[in-house]
């Protein structure tokens, strides 16, 4: 094994922490004899133990080792894997090397595991080549990479040679894209020493737009900027603001899940990490996708400077903001930032400078949004229709609609008011209640 690891060009950097560079060394040391049976079997399940820790991450089934391999072609982002991620497979001298590592690891998808379990009296390579796992819950695991890692991985173990692991890698990268933003929805990001760091969310909701009910001239509006955004035709960033609970954060959530297939990824932060704006937009801008940086219940009180960074992120720095990238928030304030009695008064005393300028200062963060769409609070009459448009979907509830709206009045004058959320949270008692 460690010899097909050490001929690699492309994929060759694999991390002092990958299981397939520690499994080749303990190979190498096993064909030496360097290392006695127990060193070595000790450190094979060291391994063992990180595969099934990532399978249950994962989710893998069936072959793990195959399913390994398979994700560690799809996720190692090399010059090779970046460039056929934005224009596909294209003639060129460096297929020779691609198909080349791509010949080694066919020999890996065939690796003969007998000899070194035989010797050392193990059972664990056959074990995870015909391995079942447990059928675990949706939100235990990411999903989303877990369908397709395998999916690709069952077709490499039907592929003759290198020229049609070839074909099936770079369908895919061009498709989907390599690393973790081509198998992830969604990421957040997490500071450290030399930068940021994507972490991927494993499961996201799986709302769509026509879960949201009512609020159809928002949704239009949201979708024809999102989908001006995806062609590649001028668009703008988008504030959602107004009441809670009317649906602002579930449309951003389902634009990723109507439009995920399409190269949409999101990433969502926090006001404490706007400090890292730039770091990220820098870290994306040559990617072929579209980002939507998506901020939830974006406020700020007067004491708060954080909006300076997302004012010059999103017009009046120097570097212009790459057209992949847009920045989508919600906000139950229409102003984003606190206003006070005190900011209307033109002058202050103490020092004589201008309290409008400061106002102007903070108002002026909204219109760099170029689009602001309100969310309003519904009607007695639309909050009815929601409580009934949304029973449809759990036929457990069998009252009738003056019965279910009678329920829904008095829920809602003692569960905060009328809103989408208030509605949901009453169905969802209502359902839980008749089942």
């Amino acid at each position: 094994m460690y010899r097909h690891i050490a001929r690699l060009i492309l994929y060759r950097d694999l991390g002092e922490d990958s299981i397939l560079l520690k499994l080749s060394r303990i190979f190498e040391d096993f064909d030496q004899g360097s290392k006695t049976p127990a060193e070595l079997t000790t450190r094979i399940y060291e391994q063992m133990k990180a595969l099934l820790d990532l399978s249950t991450q994962y989710g893998f089934d069936h072959n793990l080792w195959h399913n390994y391999l398979t994700f560690v072609l799809l996720t190692n982002e090399n010059s090779f894997s970046m460039t056929s991620e934005k224009v596909g497979a294209n003639n060129g001298t460096v297929n020779h090397f691609a198909k080349g590592d791509f010949s080694i690891f066919k020999k890996l998808f065939d690796f003969d595991f007998t000899p070194i379990e035989k010797s050392l009296g193990i059972d664990c390579f056959s074990t995870i080549c015909h391995y079942h796992s447990i059928q675990k819950k949706e939100r235990m695991y990411n999903k989303n990479v877990s369908e397709k890692v395998q999916m690709i991985s069952e077709k490499l173990e039907h592929a003759e040679n290198e020229e049609e692991i070839f074909r099936i890698i770079t369908d895919f990268y061009a498709a989907y894209g390599v690393g973790m933003f081509g198998l992830n929805r969604a990421f957040r990001i997490r500071h450290f020493e030399e930068g940021v760091e994507f972490l991927p969310i494993n499961n996201t909701e799986r709302v769509m737009l026509n879960d949201l009910i009512g609020y159809e001239l928002q949704k239009k509006k949201l979708i024809d900027n999102t989908e001006a955004f995806i062609k590649g035709l001028p668009c703008n960033n988008v504030l959602l603001c107004g009441d809670a609970g009317t649906g602002k954060s579930t449309s951003i959530k389902a634009l990723l899940n109507e439009y995920y297939d399409q190269g949409l990824r999101m990433i969502e932060i926090y006001k404490h990490q706007f400090q890292e704006l730039s770091g990220i937009i820098a870290q994306i801008k040559n990617r072929n996708y579209r980002f939507i940086i998506y901020m939830d219940d974006l406020s700020f009180e007067e004491f708060e400077i954080e909006y300076k960074y997302l004012k010059a992120v999103i017009e009046g720095g120097m570097e212009t903001k790459p057209d992949n990238v847009l920045i989508y928030a919600t906000s139950n304030r229409r102003h984003l930032i606190k206003e006070t009695w005190n900011d209307r008064d033109d002058m202050e005393m103490d020092n004589g400078m201008h309290r409008s300028d400061t106002m102007q200062e903070k108002l002026s963060l909204v219109a760099r949004f170029g689009i602001t769409i309100y969310y309003g609070k519904p009607s007695p009459k639309e909050y009815y229709t929601i409580v009934k448009e949304l029973r449809k979907r759990y036929p457990a509830i069998t009252c009738s609609d003056e019965e279910l709206c009678a329920e829904a009045n008095k829920w809602e004058l003692s569960h905060g008011g009328i809103s989408g959320r208030t509605a949901q949270q009453f169905i969802n008692y209502m359902a839980g209640k008749n089942t």
